[in-house]
């Protein structure tokens, strides 16, 4: 029962590893990672505190996905977020590429791993919609 309980979680748990420290890089060393990252300057406040939202945003979804690993009753509900979550942040840097250009080789490999976070949640749901926890 735990082995497949933590199959079932996988992809929250997958999730949950990136989105932390990217969340705490983003609102708490923009100014000093980003530079080195991203070729990128976040140097006034109102840019900052575009980060510090972000960061609550990714830190929200984090919870609701550890809540959803916890609690069986909140597993679809944190599933389908990581899946919108996912494919939100796929889809916007897909976008990005047609009507920006082509990003760093960071961006285009988080853009790979959002879809297949995104796919392999999809495929989660589908295993595991109708099992008991």
């Amino acid at each position: 029962m735990q082995k497949t309980k933590i199959r079932r979680d996988l992809h929250l748990i997958a999730s949950i590893v990136i989105v932390i420290p990217v969340a705490l890089i983003y609102g708490f060393f923009p100014k000093s990672v980003l530079p080195l990252l991203l070729d990128f300057e976040a140097t006034t406040t109102d840019l900052l505190n575009i980060f510090k939202a972000i960061m609550g945003l990714y830190l929200a979804f984090a919870v609701l996905w550890l809540l959803g690993i916890l609690q069986p009753n909140y597993w679809q509900l944190a599933t389908l977020s990581q899946i919108f979550f996912m494919f939100g942040l796929a889809f916007g840097r897909t976008l990005g590429l047609f009507l920006d250009g082509i990003p760093s080789a960071l961006f285009c490999f988080g853009t790979l791993g959002e879809f297949m976070l995104g796919t392999f949640g999809l495929y989660q749901f589908q295993k595991y919609k109708n099992h008991d926890f």
